[in-house]
């Protein structure tokens, strides 16, 4: 795809601009090199805002026992029925999206929990995120790159890390 992101010839993710535009879904089957399992004692309620909220599809669903969920290519939810936890965890999961995305999910969430979503908040590594927590107490982020500018202090930041950008 390009030399300067060689990562992106296999990755779904689209290079990082101001109006990249997300991929399509992708309904095939392949074997999950990760997913996360999260467990929900209402399947219904869970799918429904995993669905209108964070923009997943039902890829299949088993009744009453789970829900495999998929956004893009490689970002698969299994909803699994079990006890919902009393508070979100420390651990969270992180879902690509591109920029344009994150005002629509955060809107789209609010609808469906209002005081569900924190942020969105600049990250020094040079990106957008916004932080959902689910019905069943998943933290979520959804985390969209923005685009390298060589001049910025988040460029400067990851410099000071030892990661040069494409321009550098």
């Amino acid at each position: 795809m390009t030399d300067t992101y060689p990562a992106f010839d296999i990755s779904p993710v689209p290079v990082p601009t101001n109006d990249a535009a997300p991929p399509e879904q992708f309904r095939g089957l392949y074997g999950m090199p990760m997913f996360v399992s999260v467990p929900t004692s209402d399947l219904a309620e869970s799918a429904d805002f995993w669905i209108r909220g964070l923009g997943f599809f039902d890829l299949f669903s088993v009744p009453d026992r789970l829900t495999h969920l998929r956004r893009w290519a490689f970002q698969d939810v299994l909803l699994v029925l079990g006890e919902r936890v009393a508070s979100p965890p420390s651990v969270s999961v992180s879902f690509a999206c591109v920029l344009s995305q994150i005002d629509q999910i955060a809107k789209a969430c609010e609808e469906l929990r209002p005081g569900c979503t924190s942020g969105p908040h600049l990250r020094p590594w040079n990106s957008l995120e916004l932080e959902i927590v689910t019905p069943e107490n998943a933290r979520v982020i959804m985390t969209a790159a923005r685009p390298y500018d060589p001049n910025s202090a988040e460029a400067e930041y990851l410099r000071g890390m030892g990661i040069d950008g494409p321009d550098d």
